[in-house]
């Protein structure tokens, strides 16, 4: 007798593609939200990054091809990298040159219409209040992660973590779970330099611990954490070596080098010092490599709070060219106790460059600077 195993069912996967998400990141602006923060954006150089991001989604899923059906929006709005890859299709909307959130909306109510097993988008926090409009908890999403700012607990921790999780979720038993879509308000930073986080909605996503990020977790405002971060940066302060500039990262613990500096932080921006002098705040990737062509640089870093991430979350400034100049050995990350707590004791820092093998250089295990003369032994991975 022979046996036979079981066919491996089809399944539909909606696929929706922001062509404009991430853009504003390496020029220094906070988001892409808006056609004239866009405008922007392309005036400063800015190039689209959201097709190489879903080009390395569909690559990685591409085991699962002859097993899948996509329904994907027109154009660039997914049409593109799908047929490159040779997926069979179903294309919702009419191609476009420039395209708007109210594009995404409207695709993702006609896949909605249509039927699909998952829906997968690639852009930030922006994109995913455009599909939480629309979709609200009629279907599991994911997120792969391709904005600026990604405060949202729908993201995937990179685009091969996205395709992992697809795969599991579609012929596996990943549980779905609701999470929470975050955004920060970019009009009232830009004009009042506040930072505001809004609970928008939720959304369903398949999760998988290690593959789906958490929110972002504020950093806690005690008395004890600010003691904390004043002693970190007395100790990085001290031993600043007056040949060598300073890239300072986004974030309240590196925001403390500053106040000790004397000096007002860009909230969301990469400040640069030397001989414990602000030389220019605010700057952009190509501002960068100019700068430090040549030089001495040291990169000083701090995770994210509950997500882990030192690179590819809301510091895409700090591009893979800039970390090669500055050298792998040039990179001071910072930490206080109570946001390594919030991340999970066994649980690794992440990178998300977007550069695999910068990723690789950047994973094992790093020296985190904990408090004045501390230092812990943490994991580092992609």
């Amino acid at each position: 007798m022979t046996s036979t195993r079981p066919a491996i069912p089809t399944k539909t996967l909606g696929f929706i593609v922001n062509p404009v998400a991430g853009m504003g990141g390496a020029v220094g602006l906070k988001g892409t939200d808006g056609k004239e923060i866009l405008q922007q954006a392309l005036k400063l150089g800015a190039k689209p990054i959201a097709a190489q991001r879903a080009d390395t989604f569909l690559t990685e899923l591409l085991t699962a091809k002859e097993h899948l059906q996509l329904v994907v929006g027109a154009g660039e709005m997914g049409e593109s990298e799908a047929t490159k890859l040779g997926y069979k299709c179903r294309v919702i909307g009419q191609a476009k040159a420039e395209t708007t959130s109210e594009d995404t909306q409207a695709i993702a109510r006609r896949i909605l219409e249509v039927g699909v097993d998952l829906l997968v988008y690639c852009g930030g926090d922006g994109t995913t209040r455009d599909i939480q409009k629309p979709i609200d908890r009629k279907a599991p999403v994911l997120g792969v992660p391709t904005g600026v700012k990604m405060h949202s607990a729908l993201f995937a921790i990179s685009p091969q973590a996205a395709a992992r999780v697809t795969i599991q979720y579609l012929w596996g038993h990943l549980p779905v779970r609701e999470a929470e879509v975050m955004d920060i308000d970019e009009d009232a930073f830009r004009k009042k330099n506040k930072v505001v986080a809004r609970l928008y909605g939720y959304l369903q996503v398949p999760y998988e611990k290690s593959l789906v990020q958490p929110i972002k977790i504020g950093s806690s405002t005690t008395m004890d954490e600010k003691s904390n971060q004043e002693a970190i940066a007395e100790y990085i302060v001290e031993r600043m070596e007056d040949d060598c500039y300073y890239i300072l990262c986004p974030g309240t613990t590196v925001k403390a080098i500053a106040d000790k500096l004397g000096f007002k932080k860009t909230l969301l921006g990469v400040d640069i010092v030397k001989k414990r002098r602000m030389i220019v705040m605010d700057v952009n990737e190509e501002k960068l490599l100019k700068l430090i062509e040549g030089e001495k640089a040291k990169i000083v870093v701090s995770p994210i709070g509950g997500q882990g991430f030192i690179f590819g979350r809301g510091n895409q400034q700090i591009s893979p060219q800039v970390i090669k100049k500055v050298g792998i050995d040039n990179i001071i990350i910072l930490a206080t106790e109570n946001k390594l707590h919030s991340i999970g004791p066994g649980k690794p820092l992440l990178v998300d460059t977007g550069d695999d093998e910068i990723n690789k250089q950047l994973s094992g295990y790093k020296r985190v600077v904990t408090g004045y003369n501390k230092e812990v032994i943490w994991k580092v991975s992609a």
